[in-house]
């Protein structure tokens, strides 16, 4: 064979490869599983993006959604809680003549790895205890109630008082409140039959009930012995709400730590309003702080512990509480020494700064039931059940005046303490060591006003104080205004606290513009400072 003869055969031998690889094409587009068939009558072939991520091909656009919503299904089971996740579906068509669709179950699979990609954290269902303002999260209903019963049990080792919950009905959303339950109470109204009426229920029946007369006679008739001692009754103070619903794992408190921060004490910011007759020592006893520390708390209006209260001020006060508290009334028998009540006789030309023991008191001792009040740990007050007198105590009397006293206020607007009320150096060698008062530094001419209302017992040139007014107030005390420039006022005068007395000035021995101002009491220069 020549060599045109062999490629004439080559040549056929392509040819015909060519063909059959075609045909085989052809048929493998057409009849073979998985492969779509091209349609001219539009799009055939559908890329599925969720979030932005292609997560495969389908040739049925209308079978995307459902894809997606088996995905959230498969992913949702495996948290076994509620979850968020996003899930942005979108599908492009194109027309194909020939290519490969991917099988459902490998684009779900794509679809749940997108989507486990955006859960941040799953939700759980969880209940919600508000203490007022306060509020914890805890797993479920049983945690709430044993988180409850742990603020009980502080106070009742018998076990006695149990914590229920029940919903309220009457609310929009579901609501869960908690109930004290006494549980031997309980199983006594349970065992008890009821039993048939000795007097009718109107009349003297309905008289005795309402009044509780048969109980004061019980108590009259009953030995020491016979009265039940213990816990009576508790609750808690505030109020408490429980609400569930889903929250992620992360807001959820592990029960001992919401124990601990329900059931411990806290340093919560309070206020005492100063009443008649109160002293700093007697407040400081009252609150359980020292009086130091109140000061510290209260620098507006205490200098130190010696300084004056007045009736009506605020102090800020810091009383150490827990965020739940529990009040109780516990049944005690005592044997003790007691003090009568003090027996108080008003005097109303006195200033309630002035008292006057009228008689000693002596200490009593005695049998009795108590039932005794507490907040917490705190006893907030006692009532005597039955008690039988073995010493009678002898109450204290003590007289006290009625009379709101004088306030004094600051004789004059602006100034700059120039010198305070003490030991110090001799000022230019003229003024006095032991500074019997304070100075203001002021121009000449700056009004002086009365800091208390009273009578002028000075108003002129004095020794040493240069032009000066004196001021007996009702209270027993004196202020002196020193090295004026003029005076206003004659001796014998009553000003009125506020009034203008005087204007500032350089007199006397004095080195420079200012105001020296004393408040003396029973002649005895005292700190203005703790009076103002």
């Amino acid at each position: 064979m020549n060599q045109k003869a062999i490629r004439r055969t080559h040549k056929r031998i392509e040819y015909g490869f060519v063909v059959a690889t075609l045909a085989a094409l052809f048929v493998c587009t057409f009849f073979t599983n998985g492969i779509g068939r091209f349609k001219k009558t539009g799009n055939n072939f559908f890329n599925i993006y969720v979030n932005g991520k292609a997560v495969g091909v389908i040739d049925d656009d209308s079978r995307a959604e459902h894809l997606l919503i088996e995905a959230r299904r498969n992913v949702a089971a495996e948290n076994g809680s509620l979850v968020f996740m996003t899930g942005s579906l979108e599908t492009v068509g194109e027309e194909r003549l020939f290519g490969r669709v991917d099988e459902e179950e490998d684009v779900i699979r794509n679809i749940e790895g997108v989507l486990r990609g955006t859960i941040n954290e799953s939700m759980q269902r969880t209940c919600t205890v508000k203490i007022e303002e306060y509020m914890v999260t805890l797993r479920d209903l049983d945690e709430a109630r044993r988180l409850l019963q742990a603020a009980l049990d502080l106070y009742d080792t018998s076990g006695r008082f149990e914590v229920e919950l029940a919903n309220v009905g009457d609310r929009d959303f579901d609501v869960i409140t908690p109930t004290v339950i006494d549980t031997e109470a309980k199983e006594e109204e349970t065992e008890t039959e009821p039993v048939e009426e000795l007097l009718p229920v109107g009349g003297a029946g309905q008289f005795i009930n309402e009044w509780g007369l048969s109980d004061v006679s019980d108590v009259e008739s009953m030995d020491f012995e016979d009265f039940d001692l213990g816990v009576l009754n508790m609750n808690f103070i505030e109020d408490v709400e429980i609400c569930q619903g889903y929250l992620p794992g992360s807001q959820v408190t592990d029960l001992n730590t919401a124990i601990e921060n329900v059931t411990k004490e806290q340093e919560t910011p309070g206020e005492y309003e100063i009443k008649s007759g109160d002293s700093l020592s007697g407040i400081s006893m009252a609150v359980n702080i020292p009086m130091e520390t109140l000061v510290a708390l209260n620098p507006e209006k205490l200098d130190n512990v010696n300084s004056t209260i007045h009736v009506g001020d605020i102090l800020t006060i810091t009383i150490p509480e827990p965020e739940l508290s529990v009040e109780r009334i516990e049944r005690e028998y005592v044997e003790e020494v007691y003090d009568a009540e003090v027996i108080y006789v008003d005097n109303d030309e006195w200033y309630t700064t002035q008292t006057k023991i009228l008689q000693q008191p002596s200490s009593g001792y005695r049998k009795a039931i108590l039932d005794i009040h507490y907040t917490n740990d705190k006893e907030i007050s006692k009532e005597v059940i039955k008690e039988q007198i073995l010493l009678e105590a002898v109450p204290k009397i003590v007289e006290r005046g009625t009379k709101i006293p004088p306030t004094y206020i600051k004789p004059l607007s602006g100034g700059r303490i120039s010198s305070y009320f003490g030991g110090r150096a001799s000022p230019g060698g003229i003024g006095s060591t032991n500074h019997k008062g304070i100075d203001w530094a002021t121009p000449i001419g700056t009004p002086i006003y009365a800091s208390s209302g009273g009578t002028v017992a000075t108003s002129g040139w004095v020794a040493g104080y240069g032009y000066a007014v004196f001021i007996n107030h009702p209270d027993g005390r004196q202020t002196r205004y020193a090295h004026l420039s003029k005076t206003l006022v004659p001796v014998g005068a009553y000003v009125n606290q506020g009034d203008l007395i005087a204007y500032s000035g350089n007199t006397g021995n004095s080195t420079g513009p200012h105001l020296h101002f004393e408040i003396r009491i029973n002649g005895t220069a005292v700190n203005p400072l703790d009076y103002l």
